[in-house]
């Protein structure tokens, strides 16, 4: 399938039509045998609030797919070949996807690494080592842009490869500090995703959505270090609901950030200690193409894709479904505050898991000097222990 220019922008003014969603999208269509029919039948259509509802205009559709084009980024139906195929799979795939770098890569086998903002060195130290492994071993790693776990699984798989999901527009890159990394993945042949419009600022509600991408895309989610009421533990949850793996890396009872990863392993999640214990779980639905063969519930047909789903279509309800929109909020769905004074952030990267200095003083951005200093302040006041090879970790 691939649309015509016209149908294109159609697309995206259906799907940027206020209280339309995926799901609504797909019933409108099939309902009305296509975007434009379906356009021209909103005027006498209301939502459950009885609001009556807009689409934008056709040269505010042109202007949006213009400002991305200037950025390098394009417009991607769901069914067209550059769609991601694992994406496409999921109940709840965007509709359309704006894309910047290498679509081909988002068709090559993904493993999605998420983890918390206020990672411990420990946990950072993990993540490069799980990330590089994955490439190695030819996954992509797909994760959010956060800072921490996140920052942390892209930098190290830039050379193999990995994929950024955004929770606002393109050219809204959040955390803003992270727009280096942004050029740095295309430079290395990555790509980068988003589903919401150009100039869009991400809010809270917007990083549950990004997340259902982020485990769309991937045969199965990691999750790092997350506590009980972590976003973190949203995208595992997609990824259930998405019938992708969930893995999970065990922390220190004692570490608030292990919490939520360790309920993850109680309650099935594969544990992951080795980059081996992934690849064994993932490498025979790769092998199967398991998950890549789905269509996103459209069939195609003569007016362009429908959706195969009747109980939908007859539904007299259209836009009130943004499921994903009413789920609940975390409280690290914003980036946290950086410590203000270097004892405070040396304190935020150890854990009771046992670190080196020099891993904690790069995971921390303090020179050496700086660190062995604090370090001695801190065991002073019996904050910290001391194990062999110079290792520390933080007494609770």
């Amino acid at each position: 399938m691939q649309l015509t220019d016209a149908q294109r922008l159609d697309w995206l003014r259906l799907i940027r039509s206020e209280g339309i969603g995926p799901r609504t999208f797909r019933t409108l269509v099939n309902r009305f045998g296509g975007a434009g029919a379906a356009l021209e039948a909103l005027p006498s259509l209301t939502g459950r609030s009885g609001k009556r509802v807009t689409p934008p205009t056709r040269a505010e559709a042109e202007a949006e797919i213009a400002a991305a084009a200037r950025l390098g980024a394009r417009f991607v139906a769901l069914g067209e070949a550059d769609y991601p195929k694992l994406l496409q799979a999921a109940d709840s795939a965007p509709p359309l996807v704006a894309i910047r770098g290498a679509a081909v890569i988002l068709n090559r086998p993904g493993i999605a690494i998420v983890g918390s903002r206020n990672a411990s060195a420990a946990g950072l130290a993990f993540t490069e080592r799980l990330a590089r492994g994955l490439g190695d071993a030819g996954l992509v790693v797909v994760s959010g842009l956060a800072r921490g776990i996140d920052a942390r699984a892209h930098k190290a798989a830039l050379l193999p490869g990995t994929v950024a999901v955004l929770a606002g527009g393109h050219d809204r890159i959040y955390p803003a500090n992270h727009a280096a990394l942004v050029e740095a993945i295309l430079e290395a042949g990555g790509a980068i995703v988003a589903e919401m419009p150009m100039g869009w600022e991400p809010r809270g509600h917007d990083f549950p959505r990004r997340n259902r991408i982020i485990s769309g895309l991937a045969y199965g989610t990691i999750v790092v270090e997350a506590a009980r009421r972590s976003g973190s533990l949203i995208t595992a949850r997609f990824a259930l609901e998405q019938g992708r793996e969930v893995f999970a890396v065990p922390g220190s009872p004692l570490d608030p950030r292990a919490e939520g990863t360790n309920d993850l392993i109680r309650q099935g999640a594969t544990l992951v200690a080795e980059v081996e214990h992934v690849t064994e779980v993932v490498a025979p639905l790769i092998d199967r193409g398991a998950l890549a063969q789905g269509a996103g519930g459209f069939r195609q047909g003569e007016g362009g894709l429908a959706l195969a789903r009747p109980d939908l279509a007859e539904s007299p309800i259209f836009w009130d479904e943004l499921d994903v929109e009413r789920t609940t909020v975390f409280p690290d769905a914003h980036e946290p505050p950086e410590p203000a004074d270097d004892r405070a952030r040396l304190i935020a990267y150890l854990s009771p898991t046992p670190i080196g200095t020099d891993e904690l003083a790069r995971a921390a951005g303090l020179s050496a000097r700086i660190v062995q200093t604090t370090l001695l302040e801190l065991e002073l006041d019996g904050r910290i222990e001391r194990h062999g090879s110079g290792a520390v970790s933080l007494l609770r």
